[in-house]
This record gives structure tokens, sequence and C-alpha cells, in this order.
């Protein structure tokens, strides 16, 4: 079974035992999380899709580790007038174990 969770403004397809990297959750490693918003679940044929989202669903995970993504090089560059600029940017990031799908 399998399901499409949206979080931190994007969607993840996930099954149990998948390990995910999202955007960061305020919890502690070990804690256990749990995502209400719920698009699809599905296994083969037999799919429920949400309007948006499905009643009653619920995916369950196991927080892992609180990390930081890689480094994110921007450069901005005028050619002819002297000016160039660099700056980076490292997203904070969760690591995240899928225990549970309850549809």
């Amino acid at each position: 079974m399998y399901a499409v969770i949206k979080t931190g403004g994007k969607q993840y397809r996930v099954a149990e035992g998948d390990v995910i990297e999202i955007e960061k959750l305020d919890s502690d490693e070990g804690a256990a999380v749990d995502f209400e918003n719920i698009l699809m679940v599905g296994e083969g044929e037999d799919v429920k899709i949400g309007a948006p989202y499905i009643d009653g669903c619920k995916v369950t995970g196991t927080v892992m580790e609180q990390k930081r993504g890689k480094k994110v090089e921007i450069v901005k560059f005028k050619r002819r007038k002297h000016h160039q600029k660099r700056t980076g940017h490292r997203q904070y990031l969760t690591k995240v174990e899928i225990t549970g799908i309850s549809a």
C-alpha cells in the first residue's frame, strides 16, 4: 500500500518502510509524527483520491534525524559593471521513516 502526502508545500509518494527527507518539522529525534494531509491512498487497482484530502486517513512516521541539506551556491554577476556577489543557502531537513498507513 502506498500514499501521497502533502507536507512543507511538496507532495511525496510513500510506502511503509520508506525513508524521506522533508522540510524541517519541530520534533525531536525518535518522536512519532502524524501526517493528516493525505491526497491519495492505493494498492493495485484499489485507489482512493481525495478532494482535496481523504477523511479519516493517516500516515505515521518516526523522526530519525534533524539535519541540513547540501549548500546551494547563488552567484549574481553583471558583466562590464565590476559587480559580482556570491551567497549560499542550506535548507533545514528532517529525515522521517514511514511506519504505517491507515486508510
